[in-house]
Order: C-alpha cells, then structure tokens, then sequence
C-alpha cells in the first residue's frame, strides 16, 4: 500500500529531477515478470527510484544491507520493496541473512514479479562499468533450479551527472538472457561464470565509459538540445522560478553537499520529495492570507512549472 501510495507522486517528481530521458526499449516499462534486472548502480538509491517510478508493476530492489540496521528504515525500506543484501565489509555475521533476501526473491518470481539487482556490488558515481560479483548468477541459477522461467535483462543507467538536479538520463537495455543460453548445467561454477561473462559482453556495452574529468566529451554525450524558441519562452518563468526555490535548494544543499558522497543525489531527491510539498504549501498559503484573494491557489501549479522551467533551461553538467 505504501509503495503504490507514494507511485504518483514519485512519477510527478521524475519531470523535476530528470530533465531528459533516453531510452533504447520503452516497451519493457510495460513487462510482468518472472524479470531478473541486472544492472550497473552509478548513483545509489536514485537507480532503484527512477525504475520503480518508471515500471507499471511493483520493482523489488535488492539494496545494501547496512542501511536496514535501523528498524525504523528498515520498515520504510520494506515497504518500499527494497530488501537487504550484506557483503562480507558489513560483517560475516550478516551474510546468513542473504539467504532470507534470496528467498523472498524467489517468492517474487513465482508470482510473475520483478526484482533489480545491481550487479557491481557497490555504488560509485563513475561513468565506467565494474567486474560483477557472483549474486546474480547465483539468483538466476537458483530461480532456474526451481524450474522458474526467469528472464534476465541487463541494463545501464547512465546519467549526465551526479551533483546537478534536473539531469539527463539514457536508459541502454540489453536483450533477455534465457536458462537455454547458458545450458542444461546450472548446477556448477562454469555455469555461474559463463553466466557473468554473457552479462557483462552486454553491460559492457551499455554502459557509457568517459573519465570523469573529462567534461567535454560528458557535455558531448549527454547535451539535450534546446531551441530558441524554447528558451525564449522559458526565460521568464526560469528567473521566477530560481527566485522561488532558491532558500529551499541551497538550504538543502548545505546539509547534504559534505557529507552525501556518492549518495549525494539520492538524498538530495529523497529530501526534496518530502520538503517540497511542505514549501509549496507554505508559500500558497502565505501569499493568499497576504492577499485574501482565492487566486492565490493557483500558486500551487504556477510555482511547480516555474521550477520546471529552470530545469529546461539551467546547465546540463557542471
């Protein structure tokens, strides 16, 4: 009930945080399952948002486990469809319970649903592809042994940036990989490893490789476009809506920028979801009891285009 809850919103605020989408395969958003995603993780929490806001049926995420140490995350976590996997970093005693994660994952598949995992292990803000662990071959296999159909898709998400609100995104998507690519044999290591070696043959490939210092060929990469006609229309609400949302977003800022790391985005989205409705209303109401004039309602839609506007129109990579 609280993942499907807080699905419309989530949708509304992917047009504040996403200036651009790309993507090669849309009509995959509209699959059911049994789906295994296997996917690259630049950009911590954001990668699981942007997928369970952009699939028509409930994505499972599989997140670090460190951050359901916290019972009261732990429940919001669950809620959200997001279960726990340890790595041996966060203490062997926890790997036990990646059985348990397992298991639910399973469950999901028989009821034809959908899990994402990330392949690499680890978040880092990076344009760059890592050698995967051993989890997804290791889930796929055992859904296979079940005599679940599992389908696995790899994925790269790619962003234009990891500090900019409002970024372009290019969704690349692989082909599905069937039990009958990898063989009869799924009970052995070969097949594990043969498994890996077909994932990333595809992560490789759509996954964008660029330095991170490179800033030229980022802005080469991910540069949307923007006509005239666009920006001249934009201009004016763009400057209102700096001036509007500037204390929101620099107070916001301020607490996150030295202590987010390559979680930056996450929480800065994470914060602004739930702040944001609070500062609008804020203001609405203010400006009405300030005026006494019902129009002053209207500030509800007008502050939000406002704010998209600047989205348009402000640097695409910094």
């Amino acid at each position: 009930m609280f993942y499907k809850l807080l699905k419309l919103p989530a949708r509304l605020a992917f047009y504040f945080y996403c200036r651009k989408l790309i993507t090669n395969n849309r009509e995959i958003f509209k699959s059911g399952g049994p789906l295994l995603i296997a996917a690259n993780h630049p950009n911590s929490f954001l990668d699981a948002i942007l997928l369970a806001t952009l699939f028509k049926q409930p994505v499972h995420s599989l997140t670090r486990g460190d951050v359901f140490a916290n019972p009261f995350y732990s429940k919001i976590l669950h809620r959200l469809n997001m279960l726990p996997v340890y790595r041996i970093s966060e203490g062997a005693a926890n790997l036990g319970y990646n059985y348990n994660t397992f298991n639910e994952c399973l469950e999901v598949f028989k009821k034809n649903g959908i899990v994402l995992i990330f392949s690499e292990g680890r978040c880092i803000n990076e344009w760059h592809l890592r050698a995967l662990k051993k989890g997804t071959a290791r889930l796929a296999m055992s859904a296979w042994q079940q005599g679940i159909p599992l389908k696995i898709i790899p994925l790269g998400i790619n962003y234009s940036s990891f500090r900019i609100f409002g970024k372009n995104i290019v969704l690349n998507w692989g082909d599905l990989i069937y039990q009958k690519d990898i063989g009869e044999d799924i009970y052995t290591g070969r097949a594990i490893n043969l498994f890996n070696e077909i994932v990333q043959a595809q992560l490789k490939k759509l996954v964008i490789e660029i330095n991170g210092a490179d800033k030229k060929e980022i802005e080469k990469t991910f540069y949307i476009y923007q006509s005239a006609a666009k920006k001249i229309i934009l201009f004016i609400p763009s400057i209102l809506g700096w001036l509007l949302h500037f204390p929101l977003y620099k107070t916001v800022e301020f607490f996150i920028r030295k202590r987010a790391n390559d979680h930056y985005d996450s929480i800065m989205v994470g914060l602004l979801f739930f702040l944001y409705p609070v500062y609008l209303l804020i203001i609405t109401i203010a400006v009405y009891l300030f005026t006494k004039n019902l129009s002053a309602l209207l500030l509800i839609l007008v502050i939000p285009f406002t704010a998209w506007s600047l989205l348009q129109l402000k640097r695409q990579v910094k």
